[in-house]
């Protein structure tokens, strides 16, 4: 068998994968709802920290999974979007069972402010794709809002988070 130092032809094999988008919008969907239940007062404020536990345990999870297919599926949009919601998500949880229910820390509120303007990264690089865009986008818009109201302590922001948050699931669960 003669070896050929200059193949005419090459062979590229692909493993398919589903599409990550379902898994990483139903985890929006659900993170945004549980943290949309918080401000809107859906409970009492002492389940927070049930809230957060769940968000950890489901949100965060959901969506770094969805962000590694994302990736693998070639579609930096989606993948680099869903690791930003991820970590942001990691961040809240983590937070809100470190502090006390109903209080506010400026430290999380810069940190939401600056993950939302790094979701409008994803969110412009999706514009392709006119319901991934919109999505994200409305996901930076809720997250520039939970950071007002954590900088400022404002029960206006904390109650336009919440319906932010409804916008953002109901959006998601569409999407």
């Amino acid at each position: 068998m003669r070896s050929d130092p200059h193949p005419t032809s090459a062979r590229v094999v692909l493993r398919p994968i589903g599409s990550p988008l379902p898994l990483g919008l139903l985890a929006l969907f659900i993170g945004s709802l549980l943290l949309s239940a918080v401000p809107l007062r859906w409970f009492v404020p002492t389940h927070t920290h049930v809230v957060a536990i769940a968000v950890l345990a489901i949100v965060v999870p959901l969506q770094l999974l969805g962000c590694v297919l994302g990736l693998l599926d070639r579609d930096p949009s989606f993948g680099t979007g869903m690791g930003v919601l991820s970590g942001t998500w990691a961040a809240i949880g983590v937070s809100a069972l470190v502090t006390a229910p109903g209080q506010v820390s400026a430290g999380l509120g810069v940190v939401l402010v600056v993950a939302a303007g790094a979701l409008l990264v994803p969110a412009a690089g999706a514009a392709g794709k006119a319901v991934l865009a919109v999505v994200v986008t409305g996901a930076a818009v809720r997250f520039a809002i939970s950071g007002g109201y954590e900088l400022t302590g404002s029960p206006v922001w904390a109650h336009a988070s919440g319906i932010a948050g409804v916008v953002v699931a109901a959006l998601a669960g569409y999407g």
